[in-house]
């Protein structure tokens, strides 16, 4: 292993790539919160622990690493890897890190490492994830390529790992949950004949989280700022146990005419929430 070669996380670095020239503008006790904020010393310890290490292995070490443990329920479920068909998992999302770890660990071991998932484009910094993830940008230059993105991942020989809300679970009238789940997994799972298997992830970030999430979205903001403490989320998780419920999968036929792609993937969130 090549320590040299490993892409660690640089602070100053992002900033300079980003802002250019006006990076030394900005205070050295932001950039010194920044770091701290974004665990930049606890992630690059764990980066140049894992190595040279990629997909699956990854994400079972960053649980040890992590200390995570996860009750899996109605594993019996899981179809059969060896049935020769390919499946869509789709995944309520209250953390926005651990609980994505654990599927692609629980998945990943069970059909031998077959799964992508669809992802924020700014995972792709993270190498040894690299080639589980389908990278979203749908604002940025990689925009015009996304749906041909999609597109080739649900026509892969790949089980399909999707978070369809695409944020991370908020707190909306005291109760935390989803927002409304996006239709693309509906869609792309009846074009390419995947029965889809709902899943439902146990946990919760802090107050903090959710009370500057929420703040984000009544303001408007560009940019995801809550985004910037879900590494800080993670680190407040550790050691901690996490219930996952797979449900018994959901045949693509069943997605027909007889409601929208938009309402049966409200349908199937429901379903999710009843597991």
């Amino acid at each position: 292993m090549n320590n040299d070669k490993i892409s660690t996380i640089d602070i100053e670095k992002v900033l300079r790539d980003k802002a250019g020239a006006k990076a030394r503008y900005v205070p050295g006790f932001v950039v010194q919160w920044l770091k701290r904020i974004v665990h930049q010393d606890e992630i690059n310890d764990f980066l140049h622990r894992v190595g040279d290490k990629q997909g699956v292995p990854w994400l079972d070490d960053c649980i040890d690493y992590l200390d995570f443990k996860f009750d899996v329920q109605g594993a019996e479920n899981l179809p059969d890897p060896t049935d020769g068909r390919r499946y869509t998992f789709v995944s309520n999302h209250p953390l926005g890190g651990p609980d994505g770890i654990a599927l692609g660990s629980v998945l990943g071991h069970q059909y031998e490492g077959r799964i992508k998932f669809l992802v924020n484009d700014l995972l792709m910094n993270l190498q040894g994830l690299a080639p589980l993830f389908i990278p979203i940008n749908k604002t940025g230059a990689q925009s015009r390529h996304f749906p041909a993105m999609v597109e080739a991942g649900f026509k892969s020989d790949n089980h399909i790992i999707m978070f369809p809300a695409g944020l991370c679970s908020r707190k909306q009238g005291g109760v935390i949950q989803d927002l409304t789940w996006q239709k693309t997994f509906i869609t792309k799972s009846v074009e390419t004949e995947r029965d889809v298997i709902p899943i439902w992830f146990g946990g919760r970030n802090s107050d903090f989280f959710y009370a500057l999430a929420n703040l984000c979205g009544r303001l408007h903001l560009k940019f995801n700022v809550a985004m910037l403490f879900l590494a800080d989320e993670m680190f407040k998780n550790r050691h901690k146990t996490f219930t996952i419920k797979i449900g018994r999968p959901i045949p693509w036929q069943t997605f027909d005419g007889s409601r929208t792609p938009a309402e049966w993937a409200a349908h199937v969130r429901e379903v999710v929430y009843q597991l």
